[in-house]
């Protein structure tokens, strides 16, 4: 091909790509400078030499190479001297010559690269290139008809190649007859001659589906047939990849395979199952047969290779086992309604679930007890995958479908000799509890009588799994257990919280955390005693002679007793004396790092404890607590320790709302970094799309083909300190005051903190506290009470969200409660009119649109739709408060009553399960 810049050019990039990919960080620094530096000068003739390069150089790796830095560059913003708007990228600096010139050079390596691999890096930047053309309105038709000849290629590479364009880029099909379309996509499912040839036609049906339309779609139904054709025939090393490929249509386009549900039970059952060998049959000649060979000396060299390879099938197999399941569940969640009416679906589900739940290694306990569970490492001995696919589809179908399946085999699953059963059984119940809790609670009894004889089983971590369950019951039903089965629950927690294993006694002990969460004052306190006692024991065991307790066991003893001091309120009381001298002490004296969460639980659980008690029994030791706590914030801060700031922030909190209006001299100590970490800003990182996003404490989501990572820590502890604001001045009124000026300062912005809904509920509870506070104080002014309302009320005017809308409103009538509503001025109350009018519209709108929709689509999202209606209500039940409060007669409460009456009105407050 002829060359398109100059063999100078050439040779100066070919030596640039030489160094960007050796491994002195010096040199390839200065490539990337050098690559900055022509991209600034002349981008369009370094771009195209880097599409030749991908054509002409020597190398695979240089070609792949040049393939990848082309599509990362283009779509990335020019250096800042030549960037007029932000959003543009070298490629709409790009003249239409340079662009015509660039998709001829990309289409020859499409067509002539005889490496797959590099062929494949060409795709990718194809597909790139003809996505953000069409997006800017610029058709790419020689792409579209290479790649249609290509479909007919001999070559296999070609045929694949194509179609992944296809995968790639939907778009480039899909002004073309849907019958020319759907031939070319069926021929190549149908290829006999390549596998790799299926599964990109396949990839490229699923991207044509999901792009299509509703009319496209519902002349494309037969493509389903030769796209499920490729999967009886195929072995699992392909199998599961083909199965991967479909799933993600099963969420986007899960009415498609309504048709073929039956067909597809009978095919993913068997693989949804593990396989059961036998081994040989017994016969007279040989009663005990032995699997595969016989025994021989020297063994085989051979046998280690076959060994080799049948675990390669066995994981190929376990995969398919998982990738099927995979699709079943998520068809599920997709189409709750339509699964429901295939006969054995949910059972084969249900059942795969508590087969694979009970593939646990059965050895390994001594590893096992003596493993750390507050580590964040994961067990990978657990079957994670069947659990969280159990969980999934009993939140998706609930309990009407899931319970009867489920247990007619937990029962014999909790009494099998195998510990693994017993364990999954148990697991199983705490896996389904949350999507089945509306009816499960109808038999709670008989559910509770099956766990807790399970505290006494012989193997600990049965034991284990009987309080995961149980903990899991608490909190997923919460009060009804707790009211009606306390006595059973007591009577199987409080001794396993002396059972031998580390592991068991401090997991019985975390499952109190969540039985505490919704127990009744009067329930709990006939078992105090009994509780704080066992409690001591863990958190003291070490002063005990022969007796050696684990730091996570005392961490988790601190906790509970936290949450048992939270929960029994003044009762706790009788035993202060006793606990908080220990947590005294190990805030003094707990500064190793390896003692760091050991110190912030004390922490915690102190200021817990503080405010069950109340103020005149913690006064005493209030100071010294206040000291340690000072003494521990002015320490130089380890790095590495990421909770403390977040759990000194509680503390504080706590003892606030301990002490009262005897906090206040102490304002001058916590305010500081409080209000460090309230104006702290988002910090947000763009990625290149190709990766390097996946950090820890870090989410990400895509926003104009970028992805934007939000470092998640840095909001929370931000949100955080909006609700200790909240605190401080709900408890301190108008002694809160000097803090005025600097709390508005950060909470009306925080009103337009779009990155974390908490900072902006907080922001809203906020605002009338501390224009009360002012009040009270004698600093509020008019001009901060006229910013105020301005800046609620512009939030009003614009927001979108319909529980936002109702705190704003909320936030408005708190306010103008507490400044007067002559504080109103008359354009601001035209505002809050316009604002109002506007919401009404807005609500409106969306009403009708759902009562135009089909009523099989509002049966199938029913519950959304009821929830999404019930924020609107309460919205609307604000704002219908805040015009009473401006006119009982306002002309404006006729219209909330009509955007009102035009909800669905059919929806139930209760789960569809409770439906007869």
């Amino acid at each position: 091909m002829e060359a398109v810049v100059s063999q100078e050019i050439t040779n100066e990039l070919t030596q640039i790509l030489a160094n960007l990919v050796l491994g002195d960080n010096k040199i390839r620094s200065n490539a990337e400078k050098a690559v900055n530096d022509r991209l600034a000068q002349t981008p369009d003739l370094y771009l195209l030499a880097l599409a030749q390069f991908a054509i002409v150089a020597d190398t695979e790796v240089m070609r792949s190479f040049s393939l990848v830095l082309l599509r990362r560059l283009l779509f990335r913003s020019p250096p800042q001297q030549h960037q007029k708007d932000p959003r543009m990228t070298l490629y709409d600096h790009m003249s239409t010559q340079a662009l015509a010139t660039l998709e001829r050079l990309l289409l020859h390596s499409l067509s002539q690269e005889p490496s797959d691999s590099v062929r494949r890096k060409t795709v990718d930047t194809v597909c790139d290139l003809a996505n953000n053309a069409m997006s800017r309105g610029r058709p790419w038709h020689a792409l579209q008809a290479q790649a249609f000849t290509m479909t007919q290629s001999a070559e296999t590479g070609s045929r694949e190649c194509a179609f992944r364009v296809f995968s790639g880029s939907p778009n480039l099909v899909m002004d073309l007859q849907t019958e020319a379309v759907l031939s070319v996509f069926q021929k190549g499912l149908q290829d006999s001659h390549s596998v790799d040839v299926r599964l990109a036609a396949l990839r490229a049906s699923v991207s044509y589906l999901t792009a299509s339309d509703m009319h496209q779609l519902s002349q494309s139904l037969s493509l389903l047939y030769p796209m499920l054709d490729t999967l009886p025939s195929l072995p699992n090393v392909h199998l599961k990849t083909f199965l991967s490929s479909l799933t993600s249509l099963c969420s986007s386009r899960p009415q498609l395979f309504a048709p073929h549900l039956p067909a597809l039970l009978s095919f993913l059952r068997a693989l949804i199952m593990p396989s059961a060998d036998p081994g040989p049959t017994p016969t007279v000649a040989k009663p005990f047969p032995t699997a595969g060979r016989s025994f021989s000396f020297p063994p085989e060299q051979t046998l280690g290779d076959e060994a080799d390879s049948e675990a390669a099938e066995d994981e190929d197999k376990e995969q398919v086992r998982r990738a099927a399941l995979e699709l079943m569940v998520s068809l599920s969640e997709a189409r709750p309604a339509m699964v429901k009416q295939v006969e054995g679906w949910t059972p084969a589900i249900v059942r795969a679930c508590l087969e694979g739940m009970a593939e646990l290694p059965e050895d390994g306990l001594d590893i096992w007890l003596d493993t750390d569970p507050s580590d964040d490492a994961i067990d990978e001995s657990y079957p994670y995958a069947y659990d969280q696919a159990l969980d999934r589809l009993a939140s998706a179908l609930g309990g009407k479908e899931i319970l009867p399946p489920a247990f007619q085999h937990i029962p014999s699953m909790l009494a099998n000799y195998d510990w693994r059963q017993r364990h999954a059984g148990l697991m199983a119940i705490a896996a389904i509890a949350e999507g089945t809790s509306k009816i499960m609670q109808i038999e709670l009894g008989k559910v509770v009588d099956l766990v807790t004889p399970m505290f006494k089983d012989g193997h600990p971590r049965v034991r284990y799994a009987a309080c995961q369950c149980l903990g899991q019951l608490c909190t997923d039903l919460e009060e009804i257990i707790q009211e009606k089965h306390h006595q059973q629950l007591f009577a199987a927690l409080i001794p396993t919280l002396e059972a031998p294993e580390h592991r068991v006694h401090a997991h019985a002990a975390a499952a109190l955390i969540n039985f505490c969460e919704g127990v009744e004052h009067d329930t709990l306190v006939p078992y105090l005693d009994l509780i704080v006692e066992r409690l001591l024991k863990m958190l003291n065991a070490n002063s005990e002679e022969g007796k050696q307790e684990k730091r996570y066991c005392q961490e988790q003893a601190i906790t509970s007793l936290a949450m048992v001091a939270d929960a029994s309120e003044t009762t706790f009381a009788k035993h202060y004396a006793s606990i908080m001298p220990l947590l005294l002490n190990v805030l003094r004296n707990a500064n190793s790092a390896h003692h760091q969460k050991l110190r912030v639980k004390a922490m915690e659980c102190a200021g817990l404890i503080a405010v069950a008690v109340g103020r005149d029994i913690f006064r005493p030791d209030s100071r010294t607590l206040i000291d340690a706590l000072i003494n521990i914030q002015n320490s130089p801060v380890d790095p590495a320790d990421t909770m403390l700031a977040t759990y000194l922030i509680a503390t504080w909190a706590k003892i606030c709302q301990a002490l009262g209006p005897e906090f206040e001299p102490y304002l001058p100590v916590v305010m500081p970094p409080l209000l460090n970490a309230a104006s702290a800003k988002a910090d947000v990182s763009v990625y290149d799309d190709d990766g390097g996003c996946e950090r820890e404490g870090w989410e990400t989501i895509s926003m104009d083909g970028q992805i934007v990572g939000i470092r998640t820590s840095t909001i929370d502890e931000k949100c955080q300190a909006f609700d200790t604001l909240v605190i401080y001045c709900s408890m301190l009124g108008g002694r809160f005051g000097p803090y005025l000026s600097q709390g508005l300062e950060l909470s009306l912005p925080a009103l337009q903190f779009y990155f974390h809904e908490g900072v902006r509920e907080a922001a809203c509870r906020l605002i009338p506290l501390l224009l009360s506070c002012g009040k009270n104080s004698g600093t509020l002014t008019p001009q901060i009470v006229q910013a105020s309302l301005h800046q609620l009320i512009q939030c009003l005017r614009t927001e979108t969200d319909p529980s936002f809308v109702a705190s704003l409103y909320r936030s408005i009538i708190d306010s103008l409660l507490v400044v007067g509503m002559d504080t109103l001025m008359p354009e601001l109350g035209d505002g809050l009119i316009d604002a109002t009018k506007a919401q009404l519209t807005t609500f409106a709108d969306k009403r009708k649109v759902r009562n135009g929709r089909p009523a099989s689509e509002i049966a199938e999202d029913r519950e959304d739709l009821a929830l999404l209606e019930e924020m609107e209500d309460f919205a609307l039940e604000d704002m219908e408060r805040l015009l009473r409060l401006l006119d009982p007669q306002h002309p404006l409460l006729i219209a909330v009553a009509s955007v009102r009456d035009l909800g669905l009105n059919q929806w139930e407050t209760e789960d569809d399960d409770c439906e007869s």
